[in-house]
């Protein structure tokens, strides 16, 4: 993979909120994206296979392994689990934003045990979709004003959260495929 070949990375969230919002809502399209979260669970247990001995090497310096992709995606599970239910449960709450490269750093994800992340990922997510059963129709239109991007409504937090899965899986697999062209271009 070349240079040229790379996607132009993702719009900033905090400094480009609206077209940061725009790309997760792009990558999930026209799909519903309740069974878009169902499927992620699969997806990313098929990536740590695929990745194999390759898991936690990174591309470049200063991108992110495999691993550590998916250590984001679980943080932003966890993270979006308290924002469904601050707005659910109150009346347009402050919705905390946090600072991606320094969770997957400081929690040193790269570390992290792939099978430990993947439980965590999966009994999360199962509740998420579980309360977005109960709560989606009719608690869809409340809000919660995030500090970097304004009033979000419960459906497009869900929605956001969909794309973001698909955004970072994305990005996990150029990753390894960067590292692998990286290494067969280098040889043995």
């Amino acid at each position: 993979m070349t240079i040229d070949e790379l996607p132009a990375p993702s719009p900033d969230p905090v400094r480009e909120a609206a077209a940061y919002q725009a790309s997760l809502l792009a990558a999930l399209g026209d799909d519903d994206p309740a069974e878009a979260q169902a499927a992620a669970p699969a997806a990313i247990r098929a990536l740590l296979v695929e990745a194999g001995p390759d898991l936690r090497t990174r591309p470049e310096p200063g991108q992110w392994s495999v691993l550590e992709c998916i250590g984001h995606i679980v943080d932003g599970e966890l993270v979006v689990s308290g924002r469904y239910r601050w707005i659910i449960a109150h009346d347009t709450p402050e919705i905390v934003g946090y600072d991606q490269a320094l969770w997957v750093d400081r929690l040193r994800h790269r570390d992290d045990d792939p099978a430990d992340l993947l439980a965590l990922f999966e009994a999360l997510r199962h509740a998420n979709l579980m309360l977005w059963a109960r709560f989606g129709a009719t608690h869809g239109d409340r809000i919660g004003m995030h500090r970097e991007r304004g009033p979000e409504s419960y459906d497009l937090t869900f929605r956001l959260a969909a794309g973001h899965d698909r955004v970072h899986l994305e990005q996990a697999r150029r990753a390894l495929a960067q590292l692998r062209a990286r290494v067969r271009h280098q040889g043995p």
